[in-house]
């Protein structure tokens, strides 16, 4: 993506997905103050994720998915509260989920799977009251599921197999009514299964 794409200081919404655009994401895109949609999905981007775009405030949506992006996650996506979905999955990136993810107060997709993420799955996930949808699978995520992923109310969809997971399932997850999805296979999860998920009678 040329770097000059960011002088045009009016655009509200980028959509070039399914192309083969190559090269990294250029640091100049956090000039773009109005953007409220980032489409690139399915192109050939590498590089790190910039932490300017943390300071575009306006973004609704992030689709990143299928590229070879890399590096960490930048806290500073955290500064984007207004952001709805954010889309990386099928990339390469990898180190710890930041926790300033929580922040993310609007978020309702969160899709970070098909990465090599690693590290806990942070608790203040837990504090989003709008997400719907959470996809980490297939990254290499360690530790315990959050007792705090009980607390979103709105969760359809909770998918976190694939991983290396330990520990026993939060029976807080029984208190999730709307949830229909539960992938949590392929990890190294122990104990009984939760009599409380058995509240959930949309579980598919």
């Amino acid at each position: 993506l040329p770097s000059e794409l960011g002088l045009i200081t009016s655009l509200e919404s980028v959509h070039l997905f399914t192309n083969a655009l190559s090269g990294p994401l250029p640091s100049e895109l956090g000039l773009l103050t109005k953007l409220e949609a980032l489409y690139l999905r399915e192109n050939q981007l590498t590089g790190l994720l910039p932490s300017e775009l943390g300071l575009i405030t306006s973004l609704e949506m992030i689709d990143l998915f299928s590229n070879y992006l890399n590096g960490t996650l930048p806290s500073e996506l955290g500064l984007l509260t207004k952001l709805e979905d954010l889309i990386l999955g099928n990339n390469a990136l990898t180190g710890l989920l930041p926790t300033q993810i929580g922040l993310l107060s609007s978020m309702s997709r969160l899709f970070l799977f098909e990465n090599a993420l690693l590290g806990p799955i942070p608790s203040e996930l837990g504090v989003i009251e709008t997400l719907d949808d959470l996809s980490l699978y297939d990254n290499e995520l360690t530790g315990t599921i959050p007792w705090e992923l009980g607390r979103l109310s709105r969760l359809r969809s909770l998918i976190l197999y694939g991983n290396q997971l330990s520990g026993g399932i939060p029976s807080e997850l029984g208190e999730l009514s709307n949830m229909d999805i539960l992938y949590l296979s392929s990890n190294g999860i122990t104990g009984p299964i939760p009599s409380e998920l058995a509240l959930l009678t949309v579980l598919q």
